[in-house]
Formats: structure tokens, sequence, C-alpha cells
């Protein structure tokens, strides 16, 4: 049964890192859904948090053909264990001022906020997991979306892991 899945895989800080995971990616035949990659609690270590799709099977190889690239010191399949995973996205959305109390309701329901106002559109930030992204553009889509930005999925292992 294919699902998505997300791995987290610790490389050395060097420049290129990101070019050799994705290329394997895409020489494999695997596609990424998300990557997210930043600075590690290590000096000199990223952490790259990639959502991918496909059958156990598929996740066993992407890790064996991962830990053939040089940089990569660790890689740890999140989805196998409980995590707690997020996403930020920015969406732009026609507001003219008639519209702006109906869609501070959205806003205030969602737990986000508003981040820019201009004269004919609301700037929204909105963090949680990709289901409540997802539910908060579909809210949103009918007042007119000017643009959207999404961060993709980071996500760390709960508890003492």
């Amino acid at each position: 049964m294919t699902k998505s899945h997300a791995i987290a895989v610790l490389v050395n800080d060097q420049p290129g890192v990101l070019q050799r995971v994705s290329g394997l990616f895409g020489r494999r035949g695997f596609n990424i859904e998300s990557i997210t990659v930043g600075q590690s609690e290590e000096q000199g270590l990223s952490r790259m948090v990639i959502v991918t799709h496909g059958d156990d099977k598929t996740l066993e190889q992407i890790e064996k053909q991962l830990y053939k690239l040089i940089d990569v010191i660790k890689v740890v399949n999140l989805s196998s264990k409980p995590m707690v995973a997020r996403e930020l996205a920015l969406i732009k959305v026609k507001s003219e001022p008639s519209e702006r109390p109906e869609i501070m309701g959205l806003v205030e329901t969602f737990r986000a906020a508003v981040v820019d106002i201009g004269t004919h559109s609301l700037m929204v930030q909105v963090v949680g997991d990709t289901e409540k992204i997802d539910a908060m553009i579909e809210l949103l889509t009918p007042y007119g979306i000017r643009e959207l930005s999404r961060t993709g999925v980071t996500a760390m292992i709960r508890g003492n892991a």
C-alpha cells in the first residue's frame, strides 16, 4: 500500500548536498512531495525533511540509496514513529473592506494570523499539518487567492527519541 512518508536526513552542511539528494530521487524515479532544509542542532550539519510517496519497500530502497551518498550522516523514517509535523503557508487573498470581517472570522477559527493588509488584499499566515493548510486554502479560494507560498512539511519525533 502506498502512502506518504516523512524522512529526516542529517547531512553535512556543504554546497551541492541538496542537489545530490534531490538528484538521487530523480534518477531512481522517486517523487519528492516536499523538502525542507535547515541548520540542525549540531554545527556543520543540516537536517532535511523529505516527504515522498510509496510503499514500505520503496521507502527501504530510498533509505539504502541515501546512505550511499558521502554527505549523508543519518536517515530516520519519521512516519514510523509518533511525530509532530508542521507546515507554514502565506496566502494573499483578494479582500475588499466589506469582506474583511468574514475572512477575519476564518482566520481566527484556524488560529491563523493576518500578517499584511493592502487596500484590496490580506496576507494570511497559517501554521499546522498539511490537512489544516489545505482546508484553509479551500475556504479562502472563493474570495480569490492572488498568491500562495508553502514551506513544505518539517517534522520531529515526539518525546525523548
